[in-house]
């Protein structure tokens, strides 16, 4: 794959896109992007400061209540989700430059991820016919009822570093659909596709005002959280944040959706064949290099089998090849940034400070001398109890936890403040679908990991509120109305 610097998508970097057009920023304070591989500038964008994200979010409002956008048909703003898919798909490519260097993703990933993303665009375009934005009911007074579910309003999308296109993607686009107008927060770390989806918004005549695109740190994030002109905040991020988020909308009793942190467990049970269970927990946390919330970082496993995994896992980390997101050999990139390497060695540290046995990884490979890179990283005989399975590390580092029996697995996997995701490793499905009912978790798997935003997305307890992905991820951008007639309307009496 060809890798250059000079990104056509990049070229209004300096600038926000506010309104449906590129306008100048409120002072000359920028963002440097460092590349992840090679610690080199990639590229800068402008940094908002209060008065541009007072901008913007007037822009927004101004689109929702004046604009045409939440007066158009579910299907006239299906054919903008649809161009919007189409042009997401043409820059694949460019994400898969801009994605790697960013957060350390392989690019053959970033490249093969755009189009389901465009997909999905695609996916929530096909629900303007098939989704119940209106039911007839009947109500216990009045001769005619309806239940019509109306867009929220402005939305406020503050999205992560990881995996920014596909957060773009589940925020956005039933947003739009539904008829919410959106200002777009991306965050410092990852603006890339934030300007790509610009681009693209200005490509396809989506109206003004309707996304409005900025980069922001903390401080100016919280006043897209706290503006009353902002009907709702949808969020991913860390369970921190979202903790901070909740409390300032809960201030103003605003809407909000947090796709929060997790501490997943495998369940490994006693007939599961732990050479392909090893294969598939190594390989998945080599993905974004571990950065991922519903990663399966605690594997509990009986007493009797858990040297034989640890094993089994050690073997498969062992021969991973970490390197250059572009360089086709690579099978783990780097993190995302200096401050989180140096958060992934503490957790490292901690864990054999309190006692659990690393077994491989746990320090930057020898050969890379530049990049922020670490080795995927095995530890056993692990305590539940234990800061290394209790905190996110939000990094390459599995944590074997041994069990009793079954039951004491399934404690033992509950046994946290998340529930984002969980899988069974089992032979019997009948069993995994048991199990699957006994664990506190958003997603659970079967022998894999396995997560799915074409069906649902989010998590129990302090892994969030709500759900994306899917017809569910339309509910938190509607607001449900109940009408009461003393007869039908003529849509329905032509019926």
């Amino acid at each position: 794959m060809t890798v250059t610097t000079q990104l056509p998508s990049l070229r209004n970097s300096g600038r926000f896109f506010i309104g449906g057009e590129w306008v100048e920023p409120s002072s000359s304070s920028m963002i440097e992007v460092i590349d992840s591989g090679t610690e080199e500038p990639f590229f800068q964008v402008a940094e908002a400061q209060a008065a541009d994200m007072d901008r913007a979010v007037g822009a927004a409002r101004a689109a929702f209540d004046h604009g045409p956008w939440p007066r158009l048909s579910h299907a006239e703003r299906a054919e903008y989700l649809r161009a919007f898919g189409d042009r997401l798909r043409e820059r694949a490519d460019e994400i898969a430059e801009i994605w790697p260097r960013e957060s350390g993703i392989l690019a053959p990933h970033a490249r093969g991820s755009v189009p389901k993303s465009a997909n999905a665009w695609n996916f929530y375009a096909d629900l303007a016919t098939s989704y119940a934005f209106e039911d007839v009911v009947k109500p216990s007074a009045g001769a005619f009822g309806l239940l019509v579910r109306e867009p929220v309003g402005v939305v406020g999308a503050i999205i992560p570093w990881n995996s920014a296109i596909t957060m773009i993607t589940y925020k956005v686009a039933p947003a739009l659909l539904a008829g919410c107008t959106v200002v777009l927060k991306c965050s410092p770390e990852a603006p890339g596709e934030g300007y790509v989806c610009a681009e693209i918004a200005r490509e396809i005549g989506l109206p003004p005002g309707v996304l409005n695109v900025v980069t922001a740190d903390r401080a100016v994030s919280e006043l897209l959280v706290t503006d009353p002109r902002v009907d709702k905040i949808t969020f991913t991020g860390s369970t921190a944040a979202g903790r901070r988020i909740a409390s300032l909308c809960g201030d103003r009793i605003a809407r909000c959706t947090l796709e929060l942190g997790g501490k997943s467990a495998a369940v490994v049970l006693d007939d599961a064949d732990l050479s392909a269970a090893a294969k598939a927990l190594a390989m998945a946390e080599c993905i974004l290099s571990g950065q991922v919330c519903s990663s399966l970082t605690r594997v509990v496993v009986t007493r009797a089998r858990h040297d034989e995994l640890v094993d089994a896992l050690a073997a498969q980390f062992a021969s991973v090849i970490v390197g250059s997101p572009f360089d086709p050999q690579s099978q783990m990139g780097p993190l995302a940034a200096s401050r989180h390497r140096d958060r992934v060695e503490s957790h490292i540290a901690t864990g054999i400070a309190e006692g659990a046995q690393l077994v491989v990884g746990g320090k930057r490979p020898p050969h890379l001398d530049r990049g922020w890179f670490v080795e995927p990283t095995l530890f056993s005989h692990v305590d539940n109890r234990a800061s290394l399975a209790r905190e996110e590390t939000f990094g390459p580092v599995l944590s074997v936890i041994p069990a009793g029996d079954e039951a004491e697995a399934v404690r033992i996997a509950n046994d946290t403040v998340y529930g984002l995701n969980a899988s069974v490793f089992t032979a019997d499905v009948d069993r995994a679908r048991a199990v699957a009912g006994e664990l506190r978790a958003g997603t659970v798997g079967h022998n894999a990991f396995r997560t799915d935003f074409g069906m649902a997305f989010g998590g129990f307890k302090q892994s969030g509120i709500g759900r994306e992905g899917g017809t569910e991820g339309v509910l938190p951008f509607l607001e449900t109305k109940s009408v009461i007639l003393d007869g039908p309307p003529a849509r329905y009496r032509a019926e």
